[in-house]
């Protein structure tokens, strides 16, 4: 959805803080229209990702309850689960949902669900989860801190956050000032949120999180993914 482009703007010190724009309903029907082209489209870095999936894999233990927020069709959540006690996987569209479910079906995974529910609202009993998953999901929420807020009471007292996040005001001033904008006014692209690797450090912070990793798996060009994990207070 958003190349990779040239040098960027100089990094935000501050996090913006960023509050709703797109309804939720609006958000989801964005992703509803492109659900099955979505599905069908191969992964751009298939190295970079399975790198992002042994990292993971190396937080996680089968005695976890993990939540994945922001799941999209499922292909992460089904090569996740079987590390994991358990898998609730989440997301924002109930057609996405319908296409992970049907993944689901076709390589059944006992220990793992798939559910409709949006990053930015709470969906899941405060301290109810050992690890929270968030995966091209952080820059695209209608609120960061909000959705941060949320994370960060879904985990347990010493909980991890496993998240990779395209840092958009890394990329080419004119993607997220100009191209971003064009494309989300004929319908193309969806809302998302424009900030640098520091400031959505900066923002795991200001909810409590400790930063214990912060990585770039990408192996084609310039690589705008930040792969965070961050812990919770015990």
């Amino acid at each position: 959805m958003t190349p990779e482009t040239l040098p960027s703007r100089a990094p935000q010190a501050t996090p913006p803080r960023h509050t709703a724009r797109t309804p939720a309903a609006a958000r989801a029907r964005f992703w509803d229209k492109i659900a099955r082209k979505y599905a069908a489209d191969p992964i751009a870095d298939m190295p970079g990702y399975e790198k992002s999936l042994v990292r993971a894999l190396e937080f996680l233990s089968p005695t976890q309850s993990v939540l994945e927020v922001g799941c999209g069709t499922g292909t992460t959540a089904l090569r996740l689960a079987p590390a994991t006690g358990r898998l609730l996987a989440t997301d924002l569209s109930p057609q996405m949902i319908a296409i992970a479910n049907e993944k689901l079906a076709a390589d059944p995974r006992a220990n793992l669900e798939f559910r409709v529910a949006d990053a930015d609202a709470p969906m899941a009993e405060p301290g109810s989860h050992d690890v929270v998953l968030a995966f091209n999901l952080l820059h695209l929420v209608a609120d960061l801190d909000g959705a941060l807020s949320t994370i960060t009471q879904a985990l347990v007292p010493g909980g991890l956050l496993i998240s990779k996040t395209a840092c958009i005001s890394e990329m080419n001033p004119l993607v997220p000032w100009l191209l971003l904008p064009l494309m989300r006014l004929v319908g193309k692209a969806p809302d998302v949120r424009c900030f640098a690797a520091p400031a959505l450090e900066a923002a795991m912070r200001r909810h409590g999180l400790t930063i214990l990793a912060v990585e770039r798996h990408g192996t084609r060009g310039k690589d705008i993914r930040v792969f965070i994990v961050a812990r919770k207070a015990a």
